[in-house]
Parts: structure tokens; C-alpha cells; sequence
């Protein structure tokens, strides 16, 4: 595992998951369902706890929402699935929850984004909100996000601005107030009476530069947990590289106890997609292990059957399914590297570097395949079933060398 250290943060329980104060880094999601549709919306948080987010946020935007939220928990809880579930507030939320107490209840944390908690009345509305996390005990994020920023205070900072000698930038400007905007609302949010430990902090935007450059402040300024990740990161690789670049680089300096990777899902797609990322950028990275790694290579002219892909991929996707079920019965198998590889030039090599690996002869002209478990041939595969046999073996040295572990822990 990665030796990088941790920046200390004050520890914050969402529900029964630790947030901060050296805990792992929690991976979570956001539905996109209606929530006052009951069934859409814990069909998704199904979803998306199965494949790893550990919390998840929904929308709370009006009252049929609002009364949605105790059923949608009982459905969970019903089902065994006890995920903390997240409201997300905006310009009506200290009504809502005032008006439904029941909802207030259900929710493991509320989310509130200063800059649009209403508009005269935003501070009085802010403090209506955390007063109702008092009631309930529950800890709030304070998530600054620069498409809904606080724009008297940032008028104040430009207007100060303007007044220097040297001037800043309008860019820099904005930075500042993103930055005072999270200190503020913290202070304002501890002068009403909510402690410390209940409180997480985000501050998003787009651009990667910008998300690191405010959160190194932030890191520096405040104690507080820090949920980390770009907001509107976009489509497709766009939002994947981008995120996963700005999540790499301060998740290296020990800043960030919560991540999630904002992705635009095709119309219709899987909406657990962001959860992978985030579990990959942190698999990667060696900070946490959540499913078992396959090498493979890219292939070149050597490689002229497909055949090695379709193997390298069948193994993901298989590796991938199989997980809920090992990951109760055979303890530790996250951690195992599998190599899928396509000709004999690295491909030996890689695989012996595995704990269990396969090399592919390149153009298939040949039908074999040897097979290597923690650096010493085991067999060699012959013929069109190398695929399944490939898996048989796998099992079986799952089976074998993970099983031991947990016969071990029992006896």
C-alpha cells in the first residue's frame, strides 16, 4: 500500500462511515433520479452501494421530495442496505426541513452550498439549516462550488480589490473568495453551536489548477475533513482524466478524506461509471485496494489475434462480477494482480510478475499459453478453451490461497 501521509483532519461520522481522522479515503456518489419517485431512487442507491460508493447524496429540492426521504430509507433498510444517505439542499432546504422533521430524521448528513441558501435572508437561511442539524445531530457539508457562489461576498472581495496598488487578477479574486466563503460559513456554522466533528468541507470547480490550488489553501487554513473532487467534470474521458488528474495530484499530498468524480453519464448510462473512477484513481494511486488489478498490454504488430483482448477483457468483467461474492468469502483478494498478456516479448515477463498470469502467443499461430502463479509456470494452455480454463485456474488459486485466510481467521 502507498506510504503517503495523510493530512490530520478532525474525524466526522456520516452515518456509520468515518469521514477524516486517518479513516480510508470514502468513495460516494450522487443519484440522478427524481426523488420523490421511491422506487427509481432506491433502485439507484442499490446500484451505486453495490458497486462501491460507501455514500450517497440525493436531492431534496421540494416538498414531495422531502417526504420521499423516510420512505426511501425504510425501503433500504428494509433490503439490508444501510448506506448513509446525503440531502442535498440549496435555496429552500431550511424550509424543508423545518416543514418535514421526518425527512431531517432519515438523512445521515445535510449538504448546504452557501452561496444560494436564498438570497436577503442567505445567512439567516444558513443558520436555519445548521440549527436543524443541531436538533438532529447530524454533521453538514459546506460545499462551495464556484457556478453558485456568494456573489455579495464576492463583490466585497472585488470591490476591495479594486482599491489595492497592485490589483489582482479577477481569476485570483474569485480563488480568495472561494476560499473565505468555506472559512466563513465553517466559523458561521460553529458560532451557532455545531461542533466541529460534524462538519465536512468541499469547495469545486471545474478546471483542474483551480481544485488544487484552492484545496492546498484549504488544507493549510482548516482542520475539518475535505470532500475532494472537480464539479461538472464532464463526459467520457474528459471527465474521467480531468478529475482523475486533480484527484491524483492533492490525494498525493495527503488532502482529501471523500471523493466522488462528477461525470456527465450518457442518456441512459450506468451511473455507477463515477464510482469505478474514483475506485481506480485510488487503487492506483496504492491507497485503497477494491478489486483485483489486470495488466495488459496494448498490442502491436505482434499481436495480430484479438483474441488476447477479448481474454483480458472477459477476466475484467468476470474479476469484476465475482467480487461481491469474494469479497465476503475470500478476504484479500482486492489485492491480487492479474496478467492478461498478448505476446511472448513481455508478456512471460508480466505475467511471472503477477500472482497469477497468462501469456498469449501474439498471433495465435500457435495455440498456447503458458499460465504462471507467483512467478513460477504452472501450465501451459492449449487450444480454443483457453479462456475458461484460464478462469478454472483462477479460481482455483483464489480459492486456495485466499480461503486459507479466512479458514485461519475462524480457527
Amino acid at each position: 500500500m502507498s506510504q503517503i501521509k495523510r493530512r490530520k483532519s478532525i474525524q466526522v461520522m456520516v452515518g456509520d462511515v468515518p469521514v477524516g481522522g486517518g479513516a480510508p479515503i470514502v468513495v460516494q456518489s450522487m443519484t440522478n433520479t427524481d426523488t420523490a419517485d421511491v422506487e427509481a431512487t432506491v433502485e439507484q442507491i442499490k446500484h451505486l452501494h453495490r458497486a462501491g460508493s460507501e455514500i450517497v447524496r440525493i436531492t431534496v429540492n421540494n416538498k414531495e421530495a422531502a417526504q420521499a426521504v423516510p420512505h426511501i430509507k425504510d425501503r433500504l433498510l428494509a433490503d439490508d442496505f444501510n448506506v448513509p444517505i446525503v440531502g442535498d439542499f440549496h435555496y429552500n432546504g431550511h424550509k424543508l426541513l423545518v416543514e418535514y422533521p421526518e425527512a431531517a430524521k432519515a438523512l445521515s448528513k445535510f449538504r448546504i452550498n452557501p452561496g444560494n441558501t436564498g438570497t436577503k435572508t442567505r445567512d439567516e437561511n444558513f443558520c436555519t439549516i445548521v440549527e436543524q442539524a443541531i436538533k438532529y445531530d447530524k454533521p453538514v457539508r459546506i460545499g462551495v462550488n464556484w457556478g453558485s457562489l456568494d456573489q455579495q461576498l464576492l463583490a466585497d472581495k472585488m470591490d476591495a480589490n479594486s482599491k489595492l496598488e497592485n490589483p489582482k487578477s479577477s481569476k485570483q479574486v474569485m480563488l480568495d473568495t472561494m476560499v473565505e466563503s468555506a472559512r466563513r460559513s465553517a466559523e458561521l456554522a460553529e458560532s451557532v453551536g455545531l461542533a466541529s466533528n460534524k462538519i465536512i468541507i468541499s469547495c469545486k470547480m471545474s478546471h483542474v489548477q483551480d481544485v488544487v490550488h484552492v484545496y492546498e489553501r484549504i488544507a493549510e487554513m482548516l482542520d475539518y475533513p475535505l470532500h475532494v473532487g472537480l464539479t461538472e467534470a464532464g463526459m467520457g474521458m474528459k471527465g474521467m482524466v480531468a478529475s482523475s488528474a486533480a484527484l491524483s495530484v492533492l490525494l498525493q499530498q495527503g488532502i482529501g478524506d471523500t471523493i466522488r468524480v462528477s461525470l456527465t453519464p450518457k442518456p441512459g448510462g450506468d451511473r455507477a461509471e463515477e464510482v469505478r473512477v474514483c475506485q481506480q484513481v485510488l487503487q492506483s494511486l496504492g491507497i485503497r485496494n477494491f478489486i483485483p488489478q489486470v495488466t495488459a498490454c496494448p498490442g502491436c504488430g505482434r499481436t495480430n489475434s484479438t483474441y488476447f483482448q477479448e481474454l483480458a477483457e472477459e477476466i475484467q468483467q468476470y474479476l469484476r462480477e465475482m467480487m461481491p461474492v469474494w469479497r465476503e468469502m475470500y478476504p484479500g483478494v482486492e489485492e491480487m494482480d492479474v496478467a492478461v498478456m498478448g505476446c511472448v516479448v513481455n508478456g512471460p515477463g508480466e505475467s511471472r510478475n503477477a500472482n497469477i498470469g497468462i501469456s498469449l502467443p501474439g498471433t495465435f499461430e500457435e495455440p498456447k499459453a503458458p499460465v504462471y502463479m507467483d512467478g513460477e509456470h504452472h501450465s501451459t494452455l492449449r487450444g480454443e478453451g483457453i479462456g475458461q480454463e484460464f478462469r478454472e485456474i483462477l479460481d482455483d488459486y483464489i480459492m486456495r490461497n485466499y480461503g486459507q485466510k479466512e479458514t485461519e481467521e475462524v480457527t
